[in-house]
This record gives structure tokens, sequence and C-alpha cells, in this order.
């Protein structure tokens, strides 16, 4: 295997690196060449700074990226050694990272849609609601957490002019009490949809992807693997696919046809 060579390595600067949930960040990077190329679903691949034994990059995906400034915002939460040191980068820190690497979300025209997140998930659904929007349709928004303390993204959600936004907390701390899909049960008894993107937990992308199939609804989902090199050779992001045999989640997804996936 070889890197794809549409990805290329550039490097970044922070302009700002902010706490925005319990263990959750806000991350904007000043990129001007990656800004203008990188499609929503995409990630890139970062190298952060500060142990030199550390060899593997983090990958992530984004949630805005802006060609008139160069910047990109991702949103992230710190779970290991490599995403805390990320969460210590401050304003004018710099580092480099790979991109766009991957295969992101299938935006085109259409009727209305349906965006679901869940927990980290947050970040590439939003990408692709604010492109859907960008792209005439009607955005229904569905996102889910644990607790209030990690949510994030309802602001968001409603600053891109999506349609209805539902939020949902395991606990009930915020918005709905329940599960993401029992909201989007309710959207799909009550809508029309031609459309539904998601990302999030495995179990939750299963369970939205079997209501969007039911319904003949055409489903794609942003999967979240291991992608411990980031260009197929290292087997670690394998997705078991219903039609037998693996695709690699860094390569051929991340987004792939929900309905391709053996969940």
């Amino acid at each position: 295997m070889h890197l794809d060579a549409k990805v290329h390595q550039y490097d970044f600067t922070v302009v700002s690196n902010e706490r925005v949930g319990d263990g959750i960040f806000r991350l904007v990077i000043s990129c001007p060449e990656l800004a203008s190329l990188i499609l929503p679903g995409q990630f890139m691949n970062f190298r952060v700074p500060g142990d030199a034994s550390h060899i593997v990059r983090i990958p992530l995906s984004f949630a805005s990226s802006d060609a008139g400034t160069g910047t990109i915002e991702l949103v992230y939460a710190a779970v290991g050694e490599g995403t805390r040191r990320l969460s210590l980068l401050e304003a004018g820190d710099g580092s480099d990272l790979l991109g766009p690497c991957g295969h992101g979300w299938n935006v085109r025209p259409g009727g209305r849609a349906l965006c679901v997140a869940g927990g980290v998930g947050v970040p590439p659904v939003l990408a692709a609601a604010r492109a859907l929007v960008q792209a005439g349709r009607t955005v229904d928004v569905v996102l889910g957490a644990q607790t209030a303390s990690r949510l994030w993204g309802e602001t968001d959600a409603l600053a891109l002019g999506a349609g209805e936004v539902i939020v949902c907390t395991d606990d009930g701390s915020y918005g709905m009490r329940g599960f993401a899909t029992i909201a989007v049960e309710k959207l799909f008894s009550a809508n029309e949809y031609d459309l539904v993107v998601t990302c999030g937990p495995n179990v939750m992308m299963g369970a939205v992807a079997r209501i969007a199939e039911d319904a003949g609804v055409e489903c794609q989902a942003s999967l979240e693997r291991m992608m411990t090199c980031g260009f197929g050779a290292c087997s670690t992001c394998n997705v078991a696919m219903r039609a037998g045999g693996y695709k690699a989640c860094c390569m051929d997804g991340p987004v792939f046809d929900a309905k391709e996936v053996a969940w």
C-alpha cells in the first residue's frame, strides 16, 4: 500500500484550543492550503509534539473549514496520551498533519435530509449538515450524548440553518431523555427523508442504519475505527462488509454506504 497521491503533509498553526465540555476541546488551526481542499467527511492525521517516542499520528475529523480565512475547526475528546498532549497546545503552537485523508460524504441536492450524531461523532455530521444546507436541502439534526457535560454542537446546528434540532442525553440532563434513535424514529414518523447521514457509537449507527433501510432511505455512515497508519497498510481499521470481506476505514471510508456494512 502507499499514501494516496492526493494526500500531502502540511504545516499548521494553532489559532485557538479551548475546552468546551467534559474532556471535549474545540481546536481551530490555520492551514490555508488544506482549508481550500478538504471536503466534509474527510479527516486529517496529526503529528502531536511533546513525545518523540509517539510515532503514530492522530486521525481527526473536522466540523468546518474556511478557505477565506485559511482555518479549519475540529472538536475532539482528550481520551489518551496523544489527545491529552493535543489539548495542551496553545495559540501560536504548530506542527504538521497529513490530509485530506479518506472519502467524505456524498453531498448533492435533493429532498429533506436527517443528520444524526452521537458523542464525538458530531464534527463530521455538522460538516455534512452545513454542506447539505448549502446544497439547498432542508436538514434536521439529532445530537446525542451521555450527559449535558459531554454535549457539543446544538448551537452550531441551529446557527447553520438546520430545520428541527433535537438533542438527547442518556440521563436527561439536557434535552430529550434517552438514546438518539428515539428522536430518529420520532422524526421518521413525521417527515419524509431521502437521505440520512450519521456518525457516532457503532451501536447507534447500526440502529440508525436499520431504521433508514427499513424505510427505504439512503444512509451514509462515517465509521470510527483505530486508524493507526492512515493509509491502509496496518489493517487495524478494517470494516466488515455485509457481502463478505473487509474494507479499510482510512482509505475506503471513513464514510460508507450504511447498507453495505456488517453491523
